[in-house]
């Protein structure tokens, strides 16, 4: 049976867990906006045309911050287009997804929404083709508080108040041979950071995001960073960095998609060592800081045979697009995805899964119809709430899984927090093992003697189904329903969140876990344990 020893010290961080780390993204694209958060005459909707069932899933699942409006849409879009009355606002080709821009829901709606979810608004620009003029004017009609051509626009649009948005980003994946209007690294250096300089003495209160790769796997990838950071470093705050993930077919497709995260860890590791190495070469006195602002699990290969992108569907509007049904095992690695995050939390400041709703989103609505979480909000949820604090090191001695692509990885993936506020420490583990239960032994090294308050297991259900999804409200939350099958991988779905409170007092103890218990072991049908343990009464709220 696989084992593995974990070891932590109190004296001995990462860094504080960044509170932006949970972020989402909504992209006009397919069903993310239209009859995801819009859609006025749903039963739910409210006088702003908002589904009150997906805000409350929202305000459930706790994003801090949420990216907007693209994502490759926004390289072709005027952002005039999606302001003032919504009878003048004109219908425009969508370029990106081969769909009808209605403008309907735009920047005053979006910014509605983000208050009434409760998170930060992070605004991206056009810099593919558009430039300076057009983000400055687009910054003073969101956060100029009055007197001038464009903050009186929008308070004549019904916006007395500015916006305040304070992220913005500096174009989407100009990298990308796909993007309209494609930049190489040194046309978009010079305009992003051209377009950096003017926006901050518009307001020199914001933060700013340049483009990095929208892919370790570009050619261009470190050669862009490098290139793009040397014309920006001064006038920006962090630099963009954007993965997808895939289980593909094959005899080592599995192995691989579990051990993704530790492609994530060195992609994050490489932008570092080329951004302190711009910081060295030009004598630069701050730290760059990464925007890891679209992540996630999602089937790309798939996507690519269908009629949109291959450019052979009619032009619609939103229409269903990569609509990913997400497993208990897509869950299991979104899971990872997060450790690789919190285990760089003192470069990456921001992180922004992809997306939202409907398209590869954490929540799924229908049109007139439910709302529901989709099995990787489940591990996203638990993460937000239960990393506070620091972020420990750790370290991981023992049995390790061989990944054809990524090499061998440690057979549990792992990462801590330490609140000293509430005395608890948070630990998430993940079995990487195909077909077997792994052991874990944790050493707390300068914590209080702490205690099991709660345990959280993901598994698949009774029959062992690791495609077991959540398809719909008729699923009880929490548990994973036999899933309507999809060819091999079925509907998506969260496998059974176990709680238990054990009592204990030992820094030093075996740690594992099934449905309902602690203190044995952790097996392919519970693939994901979040454990929190506490040195004080009551546990963290």
């Amino acid at each position: 049976m696989p084992s593995v020893q974990l070891t932590i010290a109190r004296d001995f961080t990462v860094g504080p867990v960044p509170p932006r780390l949970f972020g989402s993204f909504v992209e006009h694209m397919g069903r993310c906006v239209y009859t995801g958060l819009y859609e006025p005459g749903h039963p739910s909707a409210d006088a702003d045309g908002l589904r009150q069932d997906v805000l409350d899933l929202v305000r459930e699942v706790g994003p801090t911050v949420v990216r907007y409006p693209g994502g490759n849409f926004v390289s072709g879009h005027d952002w005039e287009d999606f302001v003032g009355p919504r009878e003048d606002r004109p219908r425009r080709l969508d370029l990106a997804w081969r769909t009808i821009e209605t403008n309907e829901f735009g920047l005053s709606e979006f910014v509605r929404w983000a208050r009434k979810a409760d998170v930060e608004p992070m605004m991206a620009v056009n810099l593919g083709t558009r430039g300076v003029r057009e983000a400055l004017e687009l910054l003073e009609y969101a956060n100029h508080p009055g007197g001038t051509r464009m903050s009186d626009l929008r308070r004549a649009h019904g916006d007395a108040d500015p916006f305040g948005i304070r992220l913005w980003c500096l174009g989407n994946e100009m990298d990308g041979p796909w993007q309209v209007g494609h930049k190489t690294a040194h046309e978009y250096g010079r305009l992003a950071a051209e377009t950096a300089r003017a926006m901050r003495l518009v307001d020199p209160s914001i933060e700013l995001v340049a483009c990095g790769s929208s892919g370790r796997g570009m050619a261009t990838f470190g050669e862009w960073e490098r290139v793009v950071l040397e014309e920006t470093y001064d006038v920006v705050d962090h630099v963009s960095a954007h993965a997808y993930y895939e289980e593909h077919e094959g005899p080592t497709g599995l192995a691989d998609f579990l051990a993704c995260s530790a492609d994530m860890d060195a992609f994050i590791d490489d932008v570092v060592a080329t951004a302190d190495a711009v910081k060295a070469r030009g004598r630069h006195s701050k730290q760059m800081t990464i925007s890891f602002d679209e992540w996630n699990v999602w089937y790309l290969s798939r996507h690519q045979q269908t009629d949109i992108a291959q450019g052979r569907s009619g032009w619609d509007v939103a229409p269903r697009v990569i609509e990913d049904e997400y497993s208990v095992t897509d869950a299991v690695v979104v899971g990872t995805l997060l450790n690789s995050l919190l285990r760089h939390a003192d470069r990456v400041a921001i992180g922004c899964q992809a997306q939202l709703v409907n398209v590869i989103g954490l929540l799924r609505s229908e049109p007139g119809g439910p709302a529901w979480k989709q099995a990787s909000a489940l591990p996203f949820e638990q993460v937000r709430r239960h990393a506070r604090g620091e972020v420990l090191q750790l370290q991981a001695a023992g049995d390790r899984v061989d990944s054809p692509t990524y090499g061998d990885v440690p057979v549990v993936d792992a990462t801590a927090t330490w609140d000293e506020e509430s005395g608890t420490l948070a630990l998430f583990l993940a079995n990487r093992a195909v077909d077997e239960e792994s052991t874990v032994a944790l050493s707390a090294l300068g914590l209080p003697s702490l205690r099991v308050l709660d345990a959280q297991v993901l598994a698949a259900p009774a029959d062992g189904d690791r495609h077991a999804a959540n398809t719909g409200p008729a699923a009880r939350p929490g548990r994973a329903p036999a899933p309507a099958r999809h060819g091999r991988r079925g509907h998506d779905g969260a496998g059974p969140a176990a709680r238990a409170v054990v009592g204990g007092r030992p820094a030093r103890r075996r740690l594992t876990g099934t449905p309902g218990t602690v203190g044995q072991r952790l097996g392919w049908r519970s693939v994901s344990v979040l454990l929190t343990m506490g040195s004080r009464p009551g546990g963290p709220p």
